[in-house]
């Protein structure tokens, strides 16, 4: 997350919208739901922060808010009332220029990792069943998070279980392998080794923790580097 001013200064909000809409800044035309805004605030606070600005179109023309007072109030609850738990966020009205605003959010990446998306019925009343959706940035897109990028957040946070690890057989043809090859997938890392999809994850996911291997997202897939 880029480090800006507070309150933004406006050569510093038209250098972010000159930027383009990238792993920390995400253009919005209108408010659209509270669901699709949590779900940027929570891929922000799942990763390093970043910015949701309201009032600039997909390609950066500053079209402004109709209403910022509205804008706030619905973001406000978005980030208090649909994200488990809640994210805490800055919001800010900005004078673009040209008699337009801008509703500007800031998301400090988060302590409290994982964020998930708190789900409602069509009456309003909370799911007690939760799906407990997260979502990370990958490049210009929020996208849903994989159980291993879940199990990573939770690992790493203050409360996460203790890590244990050990390297065997498993870990070693894994080593070798990434040596060679770069990369590799779940799917590719229970097939090398013959075990269950289950049981690889969790290697994986305990040696991300223990800083030897990298997670990377890619659009709808992930995958595992060495760490250098």
């Amino acid at each position: 997350m880029r480090p800006i001013s507070y309150p933004i200064r406006r050569h510093e909000l038209y250098d972010l919208i000159d930027s383009g809409e990238g792993s920390d800044v995400e253009f919005k035309r209108q408010f659209s739901s509270p669901e699709k805004i949590a779900r940027e605030i929570i891929a922000f606070a799942n990763m390093r922060g970043g910015y949701l600005l309201f009032g600039v179109d997909d390609d950066g023309t500053v079209v402004g808010v109709r209403s910022e007072k509205s804008e706030l109030e619905e973001i406000e609850h978005a980030a208090r009332w649909m994200i488990d738990p809640p994210a805490n966020i800055i919001t800010e009205n900005v004078h673009a220029g040209w008699g337009m605003d801008i509703v500007l959010v800031r998301v400090h990446e988060s302590a409290s990792k994982p964020h998930t998306l708190v789900e409602y019925d069509s009456a309003g009343k909370r799911l007690k069943e939760q799906s407990h959706l997260g979502f990370v940035r990958f490049e210009d897109k929020s996208v849903q998070a994989s159980r291993e990028m879940m199990s990573v957040m939770r690992g790493q946070s203050p409360g996460g279980a203790p890590l244990k690890l050990s390297i065997g057989y498993n870990e070693k043809v894994l080593f070798e392998y990434l040596e060679r090859h770069g990369r590799i997938t779940v799917e590719e890392f229970a097939h090398l080794v013959n075990i269950g999809k289950r049981r690889a994850s969790k290697i994986l996911v305990s040696l991300v923790r223990a800083g030897t291997v990298l997670i990377h997202t890619f659009e709808k897939t992930e995958f595992f580097t060495l760490a250098k």
